[in-house]
């Protein structure tokens, strides 16, 4: 019985690794024999003395969900990469990396500057 169970679980299953997170789409049976959607966000977290755990996430997906699911989807990707192109801007990735407030104060520390008026008081 338990190895059924066990047969249930895996029908077909993904993982995608991506840094210090990692997905798994697993397809799952109901209890009628028909099929829904895990996504499960596993992301690992280290402590101070060097050992570590993960936190989880999961989502069920039904079928009858699918359709608007994948269309709401994929509209907010899309809306990113149009908005955003699809080059990773952050902290992590770029050592560089500024945030916006930080991009503000220097442009302000410029304006302060450039309006600097000098002036040579041996001309007074």
């Amino acid at each position: 019985m338990e190895n059924e169970h066990l047969e249930q679980e895996e029908i077909f299953s993904q993982v995608l690794r991506a840094g210090r997170r990692t997905y798994f789409f697993d397809v799952r049976a109901t209890k009628a024999e028909d099929y829904y959607l895990t996504v499960t966000e596993s992301k690992k977290f280290t402590h101070d003395d060097g050992s570590f755990h993960y936190k989880k996430h999961k989502i069920y997906l039904y079928k009858e969900d699918f359709t608007e699911f994948n269309e709401m989807l994929k509209a907010a990707t899309d809306y990113i990469l149009n908005e955003k192109g699809d080059e990773v801007i952050s902290e992590r990735h770029q050592k560089d990396f500024k945030r916006a407030s930080e991009i503000n104060n220097d442009s302000e520390e410029i304006k302060s500057t450039e309006s600097f008026t000098d002036v040579n008081f041996e001309d007074i």
